[in-house]
């Protein structure tokens, strides 16, 4: 049991330092493609010669990619600030050496946001008032500027010398044809989605320096191949079964047409057998690129067909599509044999699906692996963009669940993203504004949902808590901050409209806002925040309702708490959900939260509660339901 549990922590943590290392790259990928274009055009082995425009590219891979993955990862530590100064410090590492410092930069770029982390940490409390520009902006630059003297006199020659060796390990892999070997590493690790870690952070870098010498390089080629998943992902349209079978010909069109690798793990996860196929066609594609001197230019990203022949010298198309068809070739023989030979089993494409989704949730960071003890959780937070709306009836949905199971002493409620306090323990929020909150709140637990109402944060937390020895189930009250008191001016009949004919949302929403304005609860510019809030993330809540309200910006546009109600018994389409009711949302405070809690205890304890709201004849029915 230990040792199973020693294994899946050091799994954990290789995933999250790929993933780090890839999250370096991947949001500077674009930089990577225009010196690939530059070069390919106008060196003189490429499609346009010119030996004044191909001095665009050198500084592009020397100077440019370099300083962008260092302020990347910099900024992965500490913001803008951490930034700078990692670029400050990756400026120092590329001065030391006549090779692209993408290594150095991955080294010292997160270096220098960690060290002026620190430095912040220890002096930001005990700066005098007024002189915070001053500290900072001299703090950054004279630690970024010592950062930069090691990086040049230290780690810059420690870079080179493991190049050198690597270079030279890589070299006699080629001269002895064992470089196929490598595929044996990759296929694997690439369904643990270090694929990018492996492709950017190891062969993009020897593929840079054996490009700039020869034009090209296999090393651009032996990740980013597509054939070994495209010939597996064929073998599932023709001998798959159930639902497998049939999402296989779209996974191939995103897979090799779109170049998302990821969408053929599951495939791999449902039957480990499967690896089986992809290893030997990946160390086939790349015996074939080493025979007869294949490669690219530059990396291909993503790893679509395209992209590997946008990325194609002259005089190597022909290797590099034979690579990509002897590999799905053979991937394609052995996966067949493989999948007619299977019997069914237990294991579905949906289980496997989440599997890969768990492993990426626990790549992204200690925080969604690191789970708080069930007799230590005392506040929950549900936060959306502006906190007033489907966070609201969300944390009232899980208060009034908590309540019930008689849980005492943990505090449920919600917020804007922005606004989540720095003792908020696990914070509930929309997968969509992942990224967002993670940063507003990195020392939290964050469980990430879909749906604000149709959602099984209760069954994690409640599970947690009463298996959690150390936790007491009591029948105290729960904290509650929701009022008690029913404001009337806030939901007036003339509010609630019902019947209406079914429009497009958009039309729905500025209707919801329109009654607000006519209400004197809002100015007219409401409607289009309104409007920009569904454009970031759809305030569809579950079960027939979506609560559409402005983003945090327009606060200032609110005049009064206030809401309207609009019926449409044919349905609005929400994306893939359909909404009966839409409720339009301003709230100042917390004024609102009290039809919006009642709202939320009814969709959750009753059934059949869209049926009612939608086969409401009049506008009191519906009043009654929201208020009483």
């Amino acid at each position: 049991m230990n040792e199973n549990a020693q294994s899946n922590g050091v799994q954990e943590k290789v995933q999250v330092f790929g993933r780090f290392l890839s999250g370096m790259v991947m949001p500077n990928i674009g930089a990577f493609i225009a010196w690939g274009i530059l070069t390919a055009l106008f060196i003189p082995t490429g499609w346009l010669p010119n030996a004044y425009l191909a001095k665009a590219s050198g500084p592009m891979v020397q100077w440019l990619i370099p300083l962008l993955i260092g302020f990347t990862g910099g900024r992965a530590i500490y913001d803008h600030r951490g930034g700078v100064v990692g670029a400050i410090a990756t400026a120092g590492v590329i001065a030391g050496a006549d090779i692209p410092m993408f290594l150095g930069a991955m080294i010292v770029g997160p270096l220098g946001g960690y060290c002026i982390k620190k430095f912040d940490d220890a002096f930001q409390e005990k700066i005098p008032a007024g002189f915070e520009m001053l500290v900072n902006n001299f703090s950054a630059g004279i630690l970024g500027a010592i950062l930069a003297v090691l990086a040049y006199v230290v780690i810059g020659p420690i870079v080179l010398a493991l190049n050198t060796v690597l270079k030279n390990a890589v070299e006699v892999l080629v001269s002895i044809n064992l470089i196929p070997l490598v595929s044996i590493i990759v296929e694997p690790a690439k369904i643990l989605f270090l694929n990018n870690a492996i492709n950017h952070g190891i062969f993009t870098p020897i593929g840079i320096q054996e490009s700039q010498n020869f034009g090209k390089s296999l090393f651009f080629l032996i990740e980013a191949n597509p054939g070994p998943g495209f010939g597996m992902l064929l073998a599932y349209c023709l001998f798959g079964k159930g639902a497998a079978k049939g999402s296989a010909p779209g996974a191939v069109i995103i897979h090799f047409l779109g170049g998302i690798h990821e969408i053929y793990f599951p495939y791999i996860l449902m039957r480990p057998k499967l690896l089986l196929a992809v290893i030997p066609a990946g160390m086939c594609g790349v015996f074939t690129l080493n025979v007869l001197n294949g490669g690219l230019i530059a990396p291909a990203s993503p790893g679509s067909i395209f992209a590997v022949l946008a990325m194609t010298p002259k005089g190597a198309y022909f290797a590099n599509i034979l690579a990509v068809v002897i590999a799905t070739a053979v991937s394609f023989a052995i996966s067949s044999v493989i999948l007619k030979a299977s019997k069914d089993d237990d294991t579905s494409l949906e289980t496997a699906q989440a599997d890969m989704k768990a492993m990426k949730s626990r790549a992204k960071g200690t925080a969604q692996s690191t789970a708080i003890k069930g007799s230590e959780i005392r506040k929950i937070i549900y936060a959306c963009d502006a906190g007033m709306g489907s966070s609201a009836m969300g944390a009232s949905a899980l208060r009034n669940k908590f309540k019930k199971a008689g849980f005492a002493n943990v505090s449920v409620t919600n917020c804007a993203i922005e606004n989540i306090p720095a003792d908020a323990q696990i914070v509930v929020s929309h997968e969509k504004l992942a990224e967002r909150a993670e940063k507003a709140s990195p020392q939290a637990e964050h469980i990430f949902v879909t749906d604000f109402l149709q959602n099984n944060v209760f069954d994690i937390l409640s599970e947690r808590i009463k298996n959690d020895s150390a936790s007491a189930i009591s029948t105290e009250e729960i904290v509650d901050d929701t009022p008690a008191v029913f404001d009337s001016n806030l939901l007036k009949l003339s509010n609630i409209k019902i019947g209406l004919d079914s429009i497009a949302k958009e039309d729905a929403i500025k209707m919801a806002g329109q009654i607000l304005v006519d209400g004197s609860y809002v100015n007219s510019g409401y409607i289009d925040a309104m409007l920009r809030r569904e454009e970031q993330v759809s305030t569809y809540i579950g079960k027939g309702v979506a609560i559409p309200h402005g983003d945090n910006d327009a606060k200032g546009e609110i005049k009064a708490s206030g809401l309207s109600v609009l019926q449409f018994p044919n349905g609005i389409n929400f994306g893939d959900e359909t909404a009966y009711i839409l409720i339009g949302i301003a709230g100042i405070g917390n004024e609102h939260l009290t039809i919006l809690s009642n709202i939320a205890t009814m969709l959750d304890e009753n059934e059949n509660a869209v049926n009612i709201l939608k086969n409401a004849k009049s506008a009191q029915e519906i009043y009654d339901l929201f208020t009483k």
